[in-house]
């Protein structure tokens, strides 16, 4: 099974998705980079640690992803919405997750 996500997909995402819950383990999170905050990444829950307060994230491809095994975890406050929708290209258009 290949990556969910593409270079170049066009996501709509839910900013309120996680107020009422955190992310959960097989989800799908829109955070930012916590190299360089004005970059977002999708990436998704690999493991969630001490009561949902943080997270693991992994990218779908490990051999091109950077992700926690880079940056380390990352607090689900920092958690900025939930991918639910590629509307480009239109090919592939269609819900993810």
């Amino acid at each position: 099974m290949g990556p969910t996500l593409e270079p170049g997909d066009w996501l709509l995402c839910d900013p309120a998705a996680y107020a009422e819950r955190p992310p959960r383990v097989g989800e799908l999170v829109l955070v930012p980079d916590p190299r360089d905050a004005a970059r977002l990444l999708v990436k998704r829950v690999a493991e969630v640690h001490a009561g949902g307060r943080e997270l693991w994230l992994s990218g779908d491809d490990p051999a091109r992803s950077t992700d926690s095994r880079t940056f380390g975890s990352v607090e689900a406050g920092r958690v900025e919405g939930r991918p639910w929708f590629r509307y480009w290209p239109l090919r592939r258009m269609g819900r993810v997750g």
